[in-house]
């Protein structure tokens, strides 16, 4: 079985917005830690895509898993994940998703 996790355009430009953050107010090297980390939760959501919790409350199917103060949202798609936000753990998430129809 062949697993692979893709990355809506929406959850990119999260990454992005998060690691411009850091490397500004915190340091690169901070950026790049939070990067590594971000890979390795990847990887093992698409090793073991169930271990979330489910979130269908916030939109059909989605499920979340945190990285320190960060969430990141996905979904099961046919082998693999779809990683659909990554966001601060202190956001409105209602309104998180349904501001955004990408999703």
């Amino acid at each position: 079985m062949s697993n692979f996790c893709t990355i809506t355009p929406t959850a990119s430009r999260d990454i992005e917005s998060i690691l411009d953050y850091l490397a500004e107010k915190v340091s690169l090297e901070k950026a790049e830690q939070i990067l590594q980390k971000i890979n390795s939760k990847l990887q093992l959501l698409v090793k073991f895509p169930q271990i979330g919790r489910r979130r269908d409350e916030l939109y059909p199917g989605l499920r979340s898993v945190p990285l320190g103060d960060y969430l990141i949202f996905y979904r099961l798609v046919s082998g693999g994940i779809e990683v659909m936000r990554v966001v601060g753990g202190y956001r409105n998430l209602e309104g998180l998703f349904a501001e955004n129809d990408e999703n």
